[in-house]
């Protein structure tokens, strides 16, 4: 099982195939197997990593606060670690967003970015700065095996197979880990970043996602290289739910910027 042994944490990954790197970053209480639509896709010319954030999958989680910044340079710290100078960043909700500061914080590392349903703050308007708190709360007191449910059922309209993933994922985190987790991704925030991005970005959203639409829209209005795409038949879990659309508008933006 590849380990790489980082800042006090020991995260998994999955290399597969030969070419430009291409490396995938699941959303929160997900793991690396989310990606597997796009890796048996994307191997067969690019090489795709795939990892686990620390304290989701098999990856660890060190005691104590979670500081949300540990996200980014984890992400480098494996691109280094891998011999890999430069990647086209894809990552789905926590894994967009995790992608993005890593853009912000590590400009040098990062070719191009896909965000599909990212989230770039929980404060965007009033209804989040309300709804955060009472979502962290809610966090603590309801169990991961409900959780996963909940949220397993909301996610699989289209692809009724996502229920079954999305509880396993969510079981395989610990309760106490996740409050940890959750408390750090709800007070990520990159509003006042978004400018610095100069790297060729795509925006994916599922178009029933209504949970990110407006961030997303905000987003390419003021990231200069971005451009949005709406993914038919597709909610949060849009990877999974429409993977041949969004494998070919990544294969498209990935042509179209020669990468």
């Amino acid at each position: 099982m590849p380990v790489y042994k980082g800042r006090e944490v020991d995260l998994y990954y999955e290399v597969k195939g030969e070419g430009k790197p291409l490396v995938f970053t699941h959303g929160a209480s997900w793991n690396h197997k989310q990606w597997r639509p796009q890796v048996d896709a994307f191997s067969r010319r690019y090489q795709t990593v795939v990892w686990d954030i620390r304290g989701h999958g098999s990856s660890s989680l060190p005691h104590g606060k979670v500081d949300s910044e540990d996200f980014s340079r984890d992400l480098a710290d494996l691109l280094s670690e891998l011999g890999i100078e430069q990647a086209t960043l894809c990552g789905l909700s926590l894994g967009g967003h995790i992608s993005l500061q890593t853009a912000v914080r590590y400009p040098e590392k990062v070719a191009a970015l896909v965000l599909i349903g990212t989230p770039f703050t929980n404060a965007f308007n009033w209804f989040e700065r309300m709804f955060v708190p009472v979502n962290r709360l809610t966090s603590y007191l309801m169990p991961m095996s409900l959780s996963g449910k909940i949220q397993g059922r909301m996610l699989s309209k289209f692809n009724k197979s996502n229920q079954a993933y999305i509880e396993q994922a969510f079981g395989s985190i610990a309760h106490s880990d996740w409050i940890r987790i959750w408390d750090a991704v709800t007070r990520m925030d990159s509003t006042h970043d978004l400018h610095k991005i100069q790297c060729p970005v795509l925006l994916l959203q599922g178009e029933s996602d209504t949970m990110i639409r407006r961030q997303q829209a905000y987003m390419q209005e003021q990231i200069a290289n971005a451009q949005l795409k709406i993914i038919r038949n597709a909610h949060h879990a849009t990877n999974l739910d429409n993977p041949d659309e969004v494998n070919e508008a990544i294969a498209s933006f990935l042509s179209e910027h020669a990468i």
